[in-house]
């Protein structure tokens, strides 16, 4: 007998979500004795206390378990979100200018105290998910709170969006990159789409007008200013004015794109803003399966002009095509997405999992070996793509099968 390919998408999810990647997070991830989580780990679990404890992971790990809680109900899941929760507010939060600092050191000491949009982001995605799933209203204020310091300093009232960086005290526009691969410019595609994706979890909790309205400003950036209605792909980079000032594509991001749109319109509840949407993420999904998944299934890493200029296979770019090939697969009907999301999942499952030490390695190289120069865990790496991989694999397989409802179909609470 077949096994039906939702079902079994489904079933290995589950699986690896509690039977390998939240284990990992629950056990030698967490520091014991600094707080937090560890700052760096190798492949081999070793660390580095020089490394900086970072913001990033910090609130993807808040969010993970905070979501995942709601999949399963375990005690420990409960336990690790309230443990980041209580380092995230107690530790990153400036309670003296609002917003959260970038870096600290390893014992917890401000060390990069800039705000940077992508950032505050985070913070509100991990906040909101937090509260959606806890109830607890000190998060929630603490998320407004957080989207108030956003709207008043880094957003450009007269182009449009977000800039990247704020001095500590929200006075100045800061010229400061992202991270050591990315260009020094005053907006990118990266940190919109995680300010998009941070309103649309705010919005689901607080029905505040302002959300509402930013968050179609920040779709109708990505339709008109982001991505190249030749290619389909993303710019990545901008000038204030936004001008383009880059000529690559990342095919995850492209494909992460293509679903978190989607998720943004439909909660808006615009047929019209819906219908566009949808339409362009098949043609964005269908470009990434077209020129970036190679002979192995996986998702190349970086493209220009329609060839792969990185073929290396980083981590998360294959959790994104999962869910990015099962959201317009369940747009369009057609097979071949369907076929995608699945061998995606495959060379994860038999090169990405670390079945010794746990967790997923950074990247694989050509020779389909992990690559040692990358850890484990860092400032950056964290459990963010791959749990909300499975939960949203479970969740869409369930709906595509008939068997449950999207959390999208959930009505946004009044006031």
């Amino acid at each position: 007998m077949r096994t039906n390919p939702l079902q079994r998408l489904s079933d290995a999810a589950r699986g690896q979500l509690h039977g390998h990647i939240l284990p990992f997070w629950c056990g030698p991830a967490v520091d014991h004795e600094q707080g937090g989580w560890m700052a760096w780990l190798s492949n081999e679990l070793h660390a580095d206390r020089s490394k900086p404890k970072g913001l990033i992971v910090h609130a993807r790990i808040l969010w993970a378990f905070s979501a995942a809680y709601r999949n399963e109900a375990r005690p420990v899941y409960r336990q690790m979100a309230d443990r980041a929760l209580d380092y995230l507010v107690s530790r990153f939060v400036d309670r003296e200018h609002g917003g959260a600092f970038w870096r600290l050191t390893d014992s917890g000491a401000v060390l990069d105290p800039v705000k940077k949009t992508y950032g505050q982001a985070f913070c509100i995605y991990a906040l909101s998910e937090y509260h959606r799933t806890f109830g607890n209203a000190a998060a929630l204020r603490q998320a407004r709170e957080l989207f108030d310091c956003v709207e008043s300093h880094a957003h450009d009232e007269g182009q449009g969006g977000y800039f990247e960086v704020c001095s500590r005290d929200w006075t100045t526009v800061v010229d400061e990159a992202l991270s050591e691969k990315d260009l020094n410019e005053k907006k990118s595609m990266n940190s919109h789409l995680h300010v998009l994706e941070a309103y649309t979890n705010l919005r689901r909790v607080w029905n505040d007008p302002r959300v509402g309205v930013r968050l179609r400003e920040l779709i109708l950036l990505f339709e008109d200013r982001i991505l190249d209605r030749r290619t389909f792909h993303l710019h990545h980079f901008f000038d204030d004015c936004w001008r383009v000032r880059s000529n690559t594509c990342t095919f995850g991001h492209d494909i992460e794109a293509s679903w978190l749109l989607c998720e943004a319109a439909e909660l808006l509840g615009d047929s019209a803003l819906t219908g566009r949407v949808r339409s362009l993420a098949v043609r964005i999904a269908d470009a990434v399966l077209t020129q970036g998944i190679d002979a192995t299934g996986a998702l190349c890493y970086e493209g220009r002009d329609g060839a792969v200029l990185d073929a290396r296979k980083e981590c998360w770019p294959q959790a994104e095509a999962v869910v990015g090939f099962l959201n317009v697969y369940s747009i369009s009907g057609e097979q071949r997405f369907l076929e995608a999301a699945a061998r995606v999942w495959d060379f994860m499952e038999n090169h990405l999992v670390d079945r010794v030490h746990g967790e997923w390695f950074w990247r694989i190289l050509g020779d389909g070996m992990p690559d040692p120069s990358l850890p484990k865990v860092s400032e950056w790496k964290g459990p963010y793509h791959g749990t909300r991989m499975c939960l949203e694999t479970i969740e869409r397989a369930g709906v595509l099968g008939g068997e449950g409802t999207h959390p999208l179909s959930t009505k946004v609470p009044a006031g």
